[in-house]
């Protein structure tokens, strides 16, 4: 009788773990920080180029602290400056100077104040979006979609929740107008609300995350760098 009831728990475990189903839920609880302010005050092209900004009611380097227990991947290193150079995957800086390795030619910037897990401040002063170089230009005015997060590899209790975070230029998403639509692993969800969300039931390997922005009929809007994809890895 023993044996048998191992066997059925076993089984049941099993159909369990392969029927897990991805799911996003929204974040809810980080400060706000309506009042923080990003500026690019220099950027001195080079073969290593120096950024310097000029951050307001905002402490990099500080850990965030929210109103709810997260158990999302967090920097030690505290709240810091995404950068974004042609919608390539962002690098973390922790002061507001900086060098970077730039193409010589041209690039648009995105750069826009973090948490320390990552989540992006989203105000209207919180982030610097330009383009340097005297090559080929594109209109800053489109409706733009930049990725930002999940991004590299989890391990451990990291891969339970992931954060799913993107920036939106020039646009809104509602429920009647554009969305972002997120495909991650074949599975569509539609986003109408611009705010950060937990990934969970995702399994063990590669993770195919796709993000699009996408008009009120579902059609993808024509813009630079849409859609955006990404692999990341789970161990």
């Amino acid at each position: 009788m023993r044996k048998y009831k191992i066997f059925i728990l076993s089984a049941l475990l099993a159909f369990s773990c392969d029927n897990n189903k991805i799911t996003i839920s929204k974040v809810e609880g980080s400060p706000k920080y309506e009042n923080s302010q990003l500026f690019l005050n220099n950027l001195n092209l080079a073969d290593e180029s120096e950024f310097l900004f000029d951050v307001k009611n905002y402490e990099l380097g500080a850990q965030t602290k929210p109103e709810f227990n997260y158990s999302l991947a967090n920097s030690p290193k505290g709240q810091h400056i995404h950068l974004i150079i042609n919608n390539e995957p962002y690098s973390a800086h922790y002061t507001n100077k900086f060098t970077k390795k730039l193409n010589p030619n041209s690039g648009v910037i995105l750069a826009f104040l973090s948490r320390s897990y990552h989540e992006s401040v989203k105000n209207k002063n919180a982030y610097v979006f330009t383009q340097y170089g005297d090559g080929e230009k594109i209109d800053l005015d489109k409706e733009y979609l930049f990725y930002s997060r999940p991004k590299g590899t989890y391990t451990g209790q990291d891969t339970k929740k992931l954060l799913l975070d993107f920036y939106l230029i020039n646009t809104s998403i509602s429920k009647e107008g554009n969305k972002v639509r997120a495909t991650i692993n074949d599975e569509e969800f539609l986003i109408d609300d611009w705010a950060p969300y937990y990934i969970e039931g995702l399994p063990k390997g590669q993770i195919k995350i796709k993000l699009e922005l996408i008009n009120s009929s579902g059609e993808l809007i024509e813009s630079p760098f849409n859609p955006s994809t990404r692999t990341v890895i789970l161990e």
